[in-house]
């Protein structure tokens, strides 16, 4: 496929702030789906997004629009979910930032910002909601203006729930956010962005193709464990998996190998070919850092085993939270698990008991405690019951 005639983005905002709504919309415009499949928040597909109105989990999708092919990579607006955004980035040549017209330009808003322009990504700034009875859209203009520096007429403006405004954003990311670069004869190089655990495929790895081409049957192997699996399955998303017989740099998609051991793949890892691989790995992402800390045990203790392949296979589809096996002289035995907050724990907590059909004691969060010893030397502790003795 000519690169020319792909665009890789993504949607970054505070917190409802319209992200889903105008994702929804860009399916709609562009055909993807059908009036009658259609509901609101169609990319949120876990029960717990709905129910809370929050994206949790990033999305990709391919959107087709005058000729060209557009990967959308819709992400959370939470503090707590940062992670999973600047994931999807290192996908993306650009990004839509959106920005409410009533409530103007948010902690979030400025967060994800500094995290695109880490990665240099074109920043296309758009004014959404403007349908509200509240809207001030001349102010949220010079807010973001400021923000940016870049001229008040270069921000578009949309209302997603009418479908005013969303051809104009859709030809302004063909025309101002780049195409990606990649070199379709080099050595395989695949950045793994995501993943899932399918009971019949095994690891299902999203992708971001950078150099090279795959095909159905070909043998790949994760550079990282050094593993080596056939190609069973490869596809892109339209929203649904769609099955394809090849895909290249440039391109988003997923890949199926039949991969049983959920330790072998690692969000940040690269796919190459197994017979001819690439010299080096792609940089791949910073490790996390947990900053809420909690005991997950199971009630029944004959559990345990089921509660250690439930967080493997969460793991897979949440790279963000840490956890390690430990003992409670009251609890017997579980993992202590870090967060990234307090939502981020909750919603884990609730994936674990709906998705694996367990039952959880959750014990008080806590944060990371830095103790200063007599002898001045330091401790870092994630929980109070390992302080040294008072004497110390």
């Amino acid at each position: 496929m000519d690169l020319k005639f792909i665009r890789n983005f993504s949607i970054i905002a505070h917190i409802d702030h319209g992200k889903s709504t105008l994702a929804d919309r860009f399916l709609l415009e562009t055909h993807a789906i059908s009036q009658r499949e259609f509901h609101d928040q169609f990319l949120d597909d876990m029960e717990l997004e709905r129910e809370r109105g929050i994206t949790i989990k990033a999305r990709a999708v391919r959107i087709t629009y005058q000729n060209h092919f557009l990967n959308l990579i819709d992400t959370p607006g939470h503090v707590d979910f940062t992670y999973e955004v600047s994931k999807s980035l290192a996908a993306c040549e650009g990004v839509l930032l959106l920005v409410d017209a009533a409530q103007g330009v948010e902690a979030q808003t400025v967060t994800n910002l500094y995290l695109a322009r880490e990665r240099h990504l074109t920043i296309v700034p758009i004014i959404t909601k403007i349908d509200l009875p509240n809207a001030d859209i001349p102010r949220v203009r010079r807010e973001i203006a400021h923000m940016l520096q870049i001229k008040e007429t270069d921000i578009l403006t949309a209302s997603a729930k009418r479908g005013e405004g969303i051809t104009q954003i859709l030809d302004a990311i063909i025309e101002r956010i780049p195409p990606p670069k990649g070199n379709l004869q080099g050595a395989l190089q695949a950045l793994i962005f995501d993943s899932r655990y399918d009971s019949y495929k095994g690891v299902v790895t999203y992708v971001r193709f950078m150099a090279g081409i795959v095909r159905k049957g070909e043998r790949i192997k994760l550079m990282q464990t050094g593993q080596v699996y056939e190609m069973e399955e490869l596809g892109v998303f339209t929203p649904h998996e769609k099955p394809v017989s090849e895909l290249g740099a440039g391109e988003v998609g997923y890949l199926a190998a039949n991969i049983k051991d959920v330790s072998h793949v690692q969000i940040g890892d690269t796919v190459t070919h197994a017979d001819s691989p690439a010299e080096k790995p792609l940089p791949g992402y910073e490790p996390v850092k947990p900053m809420v800390f909690c005991g997950l045990y199971p009630i029944n203790s004959k559990d345990f085993t089921s509660l250690r392949d439930a967080l493997g296979k969460l793991k897979l589809n949440d790279a963000s939270f840490v956890y390690e096996a430990e003992s409670s002289a009251s609890l017997g035995f579980g993992f202590r698990a870090g967060f990234l907050g307090l939502l981020h724990m909750d919603v884990i907590k609730e994936r674990l008991e709906r998705e694996f059909d367990l039952s959880l004691i959750v014990t008080a969060p806590n944060v990371v405690y830095r103790i200063v010893k007599t002898d001045n030397t330091e401790l870092l502790l994630d929980n109070p019951t390992k302080l040294p003795p008072p004497t110390h």
